[in-house]
């Protein structure tokens, strides 16, 4: 039987200086990380989705959810909205196995959302808007 190598990250704050996230059976299997930082979720992201990311880059901010996940028994899970301002913005849904710790709330710090491929310096990076809901899917614009 094969065992799943342990995910490692070093960090020089918000910055990514090692992990071997990619050498990983979560990267193959194509899904998100998250790594949360020194106020940045880190979305790591597997070589078979790095395409996705265009689809973000014409967002102003990413919306962060956190709340409870009905249709999948989850209690707390965290939605990503890129809010683009267009009537179907790129979201993604994860659960607390996507993430190394799930973010708490910021209260009026300010974070930073930024996705990772291998290399030195993040591949998208913007501010993050922070809100607890009922319920995911929310998929509602900031208000």
């Amino acid at each position: 039987m094969k065992m799943e190598k342990t995910l490692t990250i070093r960090n020089d704050g918000q910055r990514i200086v090692a992990t071997n996230y990619w050498d990983t059976d979560h990267a193959r299997a194509g899904k998100f990380y998250c790594s949360v930082n020194a106020g940045a979720i880190r979305i790591l992201v597997p070589p078979a989705r790095a395409a996705e990311v265009e689809e973000w880059n014409a967002c102003r901010y990413v919306i962060v959810s956190c709340g409870p996940w009905p249709e999948m028994a989850i209690s707390r899970a965290v939605e990503l909205l890129f809010e683009d301002f267009s009537d179907s913005p790129y979201c993604l849904h994860l659960s607390p196995q996507s993430f190394d710790v799930l973010p708490g709330d910021p209260g009026a710090k300010e974070w930073v959302i930024s996705a990772w491929l291998p290399g030195p310096t993040p591949v998208f990076e913007r501010p993050a808007k922070w809100r607890h809901v009922e319920r995911l899917p929310w998929l509602k614009p900031w208000e």
